[in-house]
């Protein structure tokens, strides 16, 4: 695509920020990132950049504050702040600090998670200790982050704490540029509606201006003076018969239980069996559930389709029984919970930020272990830690988390991440393992050129399905998920979830934690957990089926 520098217009304002040509290339064999763009903020404006998981948004926010990863650079383009260049390096570093305030797509690993959330909102506050008091407090007020957690480490909150926090921290010293990416992917409606105001305060402020990368059109739409939309290659088409999801890849019809078979169907022991107390010295032959009889597709509301699931077992996969959750710090959670998913169920657990769905799924996954309370696997005792359980119950139980960067080695590429569960639990190494592995990352719509990329090297959306596929790889009976379909453009969040939806006929219960409607009308039953108790709710319509989510009126395409 040519691009063109915009010209200043005699006797037009001068932009406050504005890049000519920017272009960024990986490192080590040149390959075009992000071709080259040009982009314009005015005074008091808010800019909003669009487009499909790994276009480039999170790339672009970094090539303009001079802040990219390893592995990538700017060869080229110009970012010029109120008509002067802001040239590379040190100078951009002193730009930063005295004019930017940045929230990433990360912020829980952005945050030294050994400080108090009262000094990193602070950090950059330049006032005395009294005045920076006040600012912290009144954010805290703003943003609807109980003053209780101000003395909490950040190593101690929610995501969607975390999150808040880092865009407290952000404004806490009212720059002149806020960037933003995601800043309410993680949210629920009623705080992600906080995050808008403290944006929509700022707009049309003298001096001030917003970049915000956003999937939610609705919220960009709201918000946004002008629109860029990335794209990568041609427009993709949004409609569900035209642009089908990838498929997971069966498995034979009469698989052999060796140690080397890939599982795609929930292992179920036997009735008259225990689950082994002591860690198996090798990954188990598992005693395959007979898949059940073929569904058929059934409209919903809103114009969107699902398929209808299975009946449930009567057996459930995994129980809880007066489950018990408390913080850290002793904070109660969750009091006495009780939840049953059955074989080939799909259960989402929703509400606020903050009380305790994350905590919920790492109880269950054994990383955070509950204060109290009974956890059950096809019926059967399940300890409360993973150093208590044994490999068949760590294969059975996986986890794809919410924060993208500390669930995924860095050192590692997408498809190692991938082929690890492969080997641990199914002895498959070499090539078998690989070619798995690029077909698991098929399955939740990544390339297999991306299999060679480090967490670093792929977008927030991208890690996620690297995540979600890792998870896949393990075979698992029970499939927790944090937010699985944060930081997704609406295309590959369908794709996601249709995904989930043909797996669990014959593969994995589903448990996900979700603010997003959409994900939550998947399900056959809704748990809310809010004043530390879960409470059934039925199954929500989201309110856009991605068919009908459009693009703002508007918009500046730029296709990759």
């Amino acid at each position: 695509m040519t691009t063109r520098t915009p010209a200043v217009r005699e006797g037009a304002a001068v932009p406050l920020l504005a890049a000519e040509q920017l272009t960024v290339r990986r490192a080590h064999d040149g390959a075009t990132v992000l071709p080259a763009v040009d982009l314009e903020i005015g005074d008091g404006q808010v800019l909003a950049v669009t487009g499909t998981s790994g276009a480039g948004k999170t790339t672009l926010l970094r090539a303009l504050l001079d802040v990219l990863p390893d592995g990538l650079h700017r060869p080229a383009g110009t970012v010029r702040w109120r008509g002067a260049p802001v040239p590379a390096g040190r100078p951009a570093r002193r730009w930063r600090r005295a004019r930017c305030g940045w929230l990433g797509q990360d912020p829980a690993a952005d945050l030294n998670p050994l400080w108090r959330v009262d000094r990193l909102i602070g950090e950059g506050f330049t006032g005395d200790t009294g005045a920076r008091a006040q600012r912290v407090e009144a954010l805290m007020q703003q943003l609807d982050l109980p003053p209780v957690l101000a003395s909490r480490r950040a190593g101690e909150i929610s995501g969607g704490q975390a999150q808040r926090v880092a865009l407290a921290r952000s404004l806490c010293a009212d720059p002149e540029l806020l960037v933003l990416d995601e800043p309410t992917s993680a949210l629920d409606r009623a705080t992600a509606d906080l995050v808008a105001e403290a944006v929509r305060s700022r707009r049309g402020v003298p001096g001030r201006c917003v970049v915000l990368v956003t999937h939610d059109t609705r919220l960009a739409a709201e918000l946004a003076d002008r629109t860029l939309v990335l794209a990568v290659g041609p427009r993709r088409s949004t409609d569900a018969e035209a642009a089908p999801g990838p498929q997971l890849p069966a498995a034979p019809a009469r698989e052999p239980c060796t140690a080397t078979a890939v599982r795609l169907r929930s292992s179920v022991p036997p009735a008259t069996s225990a689950v082994p107390a002591t860690p198996a010295k090798g990954p188990p032959a598992p005693t395959e559930a007979p898949a059940p009889p073929p569904t058929a597709a059934a409209p919903t509301t809103e114009g969107a389709s699902r398929t209808v699931a299975p009946a449930p077992s009567p057996a459930p996969v995994l129980s809880t029984r007066g489950l018990i959750l408390l913080t850290p710090d002793g904070t109660p959670l969750l009091d006495a919970g009780d939840l049953d998913l059955p074989a080939g169920g799909w259960l989402a657990v929703t509400g606020p930020s903050g009380t305790g769905k994350t905590t919920l799924l790492h109880a269950l996954a054994g990383r955070r272990p509950p204060a109290g309370g009974e956890l059950l696997l096809h019926g059967h005792p399940l300890p409360r830690g993973t150093r208590s359980r044994d490999r068949r119950m760590l294969r059975a139980v996986q986890l794809a988390g919410q924060d993208t960067v500390t669930e995924l080695n860095p050192a590692h590429t997408a498809g190692r991440s991938v082929a690890r569960p492969l080997k641990v639990f199914h002895g498959m190494t070499g090539a078998p393992g690989r070619h798995r592995a690029r077909e698991l990352l098929e399955a939740v719509g990544l390339s297999t050129e991306l299999s060679h990329r480090r967490p670093t090297e792929l977008s927030g959306g991208q890690r996620r399905r690297v995540v979600l596929a890792r998870a896949l790889a393990a075979g698992p009976d029970v499939l927790l998920l944090d937010e699985p379909t944060a930081g997704l453009d609406p295309v590959s969040a369908r794709l996601v979830l249709d995904l989930l939806d043909r797996l669990r006929r014959s593969g994995p219960a589903i448990l996900t934690v979700t603010h997003d409607p959409g994900t939550a009308a998947r399900a056959d039953q809704v748990l809310h957990l809010t004043g530390r108790r879960l409470t059934p709710r039925p199954p929500t319509t989201p309110d856009l089926s991605p068919e009908q989510r459009t693009e703002p009126s508007g918009v500046r395409q730029h296709h990759g």
